[in-house]
């Protein structure tokens, strides 16, 4: 399951007409932006960048070491470029004061693998991207391979879900630049292997729930230490239908019954065995479509998703809490 080049000399009328996020907007293609425009023949991504207010943005890509490649006249890219409230918002998730406090304190290489996730290695409007395969390799690389984005539908036009299994919103289109083309998003995509299983828990909106739940039996250190871990991830739907009005040691005891102390990706489960947990209790996971994981109670937990890959280890999201002895 399992973020670079910007805009263009029409982009003011274009951007502020289009950033409303209407359909309208996300669907209206300019077929010309398939191909690199000629070298020089409209300004850089830098230069419209700055010109538009993508403070953070430029930021980011300033630490990174990045801003040469947004002004390299002769790149041919598409950028997704996520406006200066979807930094805020993700530096509200991992507990920063604002977008400029996040990018001034995390390390210049964690800025440059976010920001190469949103870059394709090609020029492609919005209609190439549509017709293309969902999964877009990006310059990021993990695992000794490209990363990609997934390109889907939403209620209002296109979407891209990244490596957290959250999904952008794109408000804005075909935005071409003299070395590329750019398509706005509401949201900064998450790539894998650069957050911690914490922090992937907090920039997903839907497990809220364990993240809050981590931090109320003092493990988040834990989790955000080296590793390897595996994390079955439950859901807010899950932790909505689980028990309650635990002590603080006994939901210490149901988080750790969670999590593995070793990395055990989809393909590496062994189904049908007994698996101890961080608890000291083990879980045994059942093959099957989709497997589930079977615990003291006589429901089982679906692993409704695998493979979220983290700095420190990999989540696999189930539909239900699981129950250890207490």
């Amino acid at each position: 399951m399992k973020l670079v080049k910007l805009f263009c000399i029409f982009m003011a009328a274009t951007l502020m007409s289009a950033c409303g996020g209407s359909e309208d907007n996300v669907t209206a293609a300019t077929p010309a932006a398939t191909s690199a425009p000629a070298a020089g023949a409209s300004p850089t991504l830098d230069k419209v960048a700055g010109a538009n207010g993508f403070t953070a943005l430029l930021a980011a890509a300033a630490k990174a070491d990045l801003a040469s490649a947004l002004a390299d006249p002769n790149a041919s890219l598409t950028v997704f470029a996520p406006t200066d409230d979807a930094f805020g918002r993700l530096a509200t998730s991992l507990g920063f004061a604002s977008a400029a406090a996040m990018v001034d304190a995390l390390p210049a290489a964690t800025l440059k693998s976010i920001l190469s996730y949103h870059v394709l290695p090609a020029a492609r409007n919005a209609a190439a991207l549509r017709a293309a395969q969902p999964a877009q390799p990006t310059l990021y690389e993990f695992d000794g391979a490209p990363a990609a984005v997934t390109v889907g539908s939403g209620p209002s036009g296109v979407t891209l879900t990244d490596a957290a299994l959250t999904a952008a919103n794109v408000t804005a289109t075909d935005v071409a630049a003299g070395n590329g083309v750019i398509h706005v998003i509401d949201k900064v995509l998450v790539p894998p292997g650069v957050l911690n299983i914490v922090q992937m828990a907090r920039v997903n909106p839907q497990l809220s729930s364990l993240a809050g739940a981590v931090v109320s039996a003092n493990l988040q250190d834990t989790l955000s230490g080296p590793g390897p871990f595996t994390v079955f991830a439950p859901t807010n739907a899950a932790f909505s239908a689980a028990p309650t009005g635990l002590t603080p040691q006994q939901l210490a005891t149901v988080l750790t019954y969670h999590a593995l102390g070793r990395q055990v990706l989809a393909s590496q489960i062994p189904f049908g065995a007994p698996i101890q947990t961080l608890a000291s209790q083990a879980i045994v996971i059942n093959a099957g479509t989709p497997p589930t994981i079977s615990d003291t109670t006589g429901t089982p937990a679906k692993i409704v998703a695998t493979d979220v890959r983290a700095s420190n280890g990999v989540v696999h999201v189930i539909d239900k809490v699981l129950i250890p002895a207490l």
